[in-house]
């Protein structure tokens, strides 16, 4: 397996305007990868909301309690 600094001596060997190109193809799979794990935590969140692990709360009852929290000094 290639180590982090054997990628990037590789990389920085690319011409610039491939190694833009590489940039940008690492990001987009970054936010795509980022997206699918954020839809894969909503997918689970929303089960357990329809198998009542979670109870439904009025959006002020949340901010109350964030507030509260954010009041709370550090444990």
């Amino acid at each position: 397996m290639n180590t982090l600094d054997q990628v990037l001596e590789t990389a920085l060997q690319l011409p610039y305007e491939q190694q833009e190109m590489l940039i940008s193809i690492l990001q987009n799979r970054h936010y795509e990868s980022r997206r699918a794990e954020i839809a894969a935590d909503a997918q689970e969140t929303l089960a357990a909301f329809h198998e009542g692990k979670f109870q439904s709360q009025s959006a002020e009852a949340v901010i109350g309690v964030l507030r509260q929290s954010l009041q709370e000094p550090d444990a």
